[in-house]
């Protein structure tokens, strides 16, 4: 990188994506007025700490690099309201990431990572948590006090069970639950009023909490691909008031 970037107090934006980058200097840290940053499509295996201290930073984009860990100090960017970590080698999340208060869309979705923390409940403003293609094996009871979330996307993990906390998740419209390893639902399921698709395709359900007959703004509800016993009677009124079902 020319050291003419790194001069350039005033900037704002600065887009480094794509420039095979394996490092980033700690000379980022004088950028104190950055607001948006995007490393994404490099090579990058570790973030200098000086980045942490860009506090006016609201976009933070470092998809496809080679990141197997998020420092602590990401707790240091008050100001974020977008954070995307997606396709790298991370294997954990810390805890400090329930540090953000402007936060409102989280994606980390293809990674390694085998547990959410239970400081992820903290992130009162957060709207969008994208977690698929990890090695998550359940949710944490906190994410119930997310009562801002919209969607919450986890397909393709191993999780076997749902908190019953989810249901006061209240402004929840997407649940995508896709290829894990559910057994069962929390009835709590039910609670969520505004929910709008649930996909469980690919799960191993065997029966559905009755609750789910009362999600009257649910238009697609994906039930293939589970070893159902039998069929319940409740679909046939969601189906007809207009909800699409696929068994």
């Amino acid at each position: 990188m020319p050291n003419s970037v790194w001069q350039s107090t005033r900037l704002e934006r600065l887009n480094l994506a794509d420039n095979h980058l394996s490092s980033i200097s700690e000379e980022i840290g004088k950028l104190a007025r950055l607001r948006i940053l995007d490393l994404g499509h490099n090579e990058i295996s570790s973030l200098p700490e000086t980045l942490f201290a860009l506090k006016r930073l609201e976009f933070l984009y470092i998809s496809n690099n080679k990141l197997k860990s998020i420092s602590s100090n990401v707790a240091k960017l008050k100001s974020l309201i977008y954070l995307n970590f997606t396709d790298n080698q991370i294997t954990k999340l810390p805890d400090e990431i329930g540090e953000l208060p402007n936060l409102i869309e989280f994606r980390v979705y293809n990674n390694q990572i085998g547990t959410l923390p239970d400081s992820i409940g903290k992130l009162k403003n957060l709207q969008e948590l994208h977690a698929m293609k990890n090695k998550l094996a359940s949710i944490p009871e906190s994410v119930g006090r997310l009562k801002k979330l919209k969607k919450l996307i986890l397909q393709s993990n191993a999780i076997s069970w749902l908190p019953e906390s989810l249901g006061n998740a209240i402004s929840l419209t997407d649940l995508d639950m896709r290829l894990n390893q559910l057994t069962s639902l929390p009835d709590s399921i039910g609670d969520l009023k505004h929910l709008r698709f649930l996909d469980l395709r690919a799960n191993k359900l065997t029966s559905l909490p009755k609750s789910i007959a009362g999600l009257k703004n649910l238009e697609k509800l994906d039930l293939r691909w589970n070893p159902l016993t039998s069929i319940p009677r409740w679909l046939k009124p969601l189906e007809k008031r207009g909800c699409l079902i696929y068994l």
